[in-house]
């Protein structure tokens, strides 16, 4: 992928870094894997709000990707690769030999007239889709299942990726994009390579209203507001409001939120690396 930087020409255009979308083939999805899809602005079935800085934003239609690659031993030909609204990273669409057409997550570097398969007998080539049992150690993969046959859950935005390290029993050790590293069953599916659009993390908006036209309001600082507002609202001046909490009184920075009695916590090797010691 290749970002670009805008010639100062507006305010808007000065800071701001976009994507170039060189690996994009075409501007139009296929119809039959389009739906409609409409917005919540943030609000529950009762229509009140349950979600702060979420409203407005670009129409959008809903791609649907195939997250199980439950097409075993049918070989597709990459048709286009696309750009996805929903989604960071881009995505393939792929052309079976029996005429079935059906999207992907596009992995990195794949190229259109590339042939990909997914299920046992697959090679460990980038863009197929194997059971865990049959990856070779310390390849790099994505869209990796949880739960045999549930569909893709793990490493799935733009240019994340896992490692497999290990086999112990009926189990595959998995390092993943956060440094945790766990065990996941053998009969799980992962897809070889990493995925597509790697540097979707460097682009900058430029202006606040990019920001809306992808859906997201403003956000207010919780030292900005009134005690009656946020606990770390009030005080003379600028007060810093103290230990950093959500509205709700959650700690921030640190603080471990994930129930100790998670029935998965026993596949979790080493928990993910901590930025603040």
């Amino acid at each position: 992928m290749a970002i670009k930087k805008f010639k100062p020409v507006t305010p808007g255009t000065r800071f701001r870094v976009g994507n170039a979308f060189e690996e994009i083939t075409t501007d139009k999805p296929e119809k039959s894997l389009v739906v409609g899809i409409s917005k919540s602005g943030g609000r529950n079935n009762q229509g009140r709000r349950s979600m702060r800085q979420i409203g407005g934003g670009h129409k959008r239609k809903y791609r649907i990707i195939d997250f199980k690659r439950n097409k075993e031993g049918v070989k597709g030909t990459v048709a286009t690769i696309e750009y996805d609204p929903n989604r960071s990273a881009f995505i393939a669409l792929i052309e079976y030999t029996d005429g079935e057409k059906r999207y992907i997550l596009a992995p990195d570097k794949i190229k259109v007239g590339a042939t990909v398969m997914s299920g046992k007998g697959a090679t460990p080539d980038i863009g197929n889709s194997l059971y865990l049992s049959e990856i070779p150690l310390g390849s790099s993969i994505h869209a990796i299942e949880m739960t045999p046959g549930r569909g893709a859950q793990l490493a799935r935005s733009a240019g994340n990726y896992g490692i497999l390290t290990g086999r112990e029993e009926k189990y595959a050790v998995i390092k993943l994009p956060s440094s945790e590293v766990r065990r996941i069953l053998l009969t799980c599916k992962a897809t070889i390579g990493v995925v597509s659009n790697p540097d979707h993390g460097q682009t900058v908006f430029g202006k606040a209203g990019r920001k809306r036209w992808v859906g997201k309001r403003p956000r207010t600082r919780g030292v900005a507001m009134n005690p009656v507002d946020h606990p770390m609202g009030g005080g003379e001046g600028r007060a810093s409001g103290g230990h950093p909490v959500s509205r709700t009184g959650i700690m921030a920075k640190g603080q471990k939120t994930r129930n100790v009695n998670k029935a998965s916590n026993k596949h979790i090797i080493s928990r993910r690396k901590s930025k603040n010691k």
